[in-house]
């Protein structure tokens, strides 16, 4: 993942500061998020973001991802890998270009992040959405994910943790031939 690297017809880096503009234009048209996870976002909040880890982590487990359609910045996902626990994933943050979503953009990016975990040995994708955001829960649920736990009550309502099991897929048995 330290490369730049294709999926689902996009160019995959991870984001810098240098991208903070890009990152910023995305996440600003996406105010549905915003109504139930204020505050609206800022510059230094994502280069915050870009750089915050949970604990027992580092730098080296965290992907913050940009998906590019040619110059144009059409996603962004917060990736850290051995958490809340080793073989688990967790996506702090995913997001599409307004423009983009319901075509299945976000669908097809998730399910490469899915067989790119699975095939490296990652047994679950975990994430936690906002009470109340019916976008994200219909999202998800649709790719897939269930409530795994007690909501967690934040400032504002709560995060419901959500959960995917990964299954690697299986291996197409080889034909032998005898003579």
């Amino acid at each position: 993942m330290d490369r730049t690297s294709t999926a689902a017809g996009f160019t995959i880096r991870r984001l810098h500061p240098g991208d903070v503009d890009a990152l910023y234009d995305l996440a600003s048209k996406n105010e549905i998020f915003y109504q139930y996870h204020p505050p609206f976002i800022t510059r230094e909040r994502l280069l915050e973001d870009m750089e915050a880890l949970p604990p027992g982590r580092t730098a080296e487990d965290k992907f913050f991802l940009g998906f590019f359609e040619g110059c144009r910045l059409a996603a962004v996902m917060d990736l850290i890998l051995g958490y809340p626990e080793e073989g688990a994933a967790w996506i702090g943050w995913f997001m599409v270009e307004r423009e983009l979503q319901g075509r299945g953009v976000g669908t097809e990016i998730i399910q490469s992040c899915e067989a790119y975990l699975a095939k490296r040995g990652y047994g679950s994708l975990r994430l936690a959405i906002d009470q109340g955001n019916p976008q994200s829960r219909a999202f998800w649920t649709k790719n897939g994910f269930v409530q795994n736990g007690k909501e967690i009550p934040n400032e504002v309502s709560a995060y419901i943790p959500m959960k995917k099991e990964l299954q690697m897929e299986a291996e197409m048995p080889r034909e032998t031939c005898t003579t």
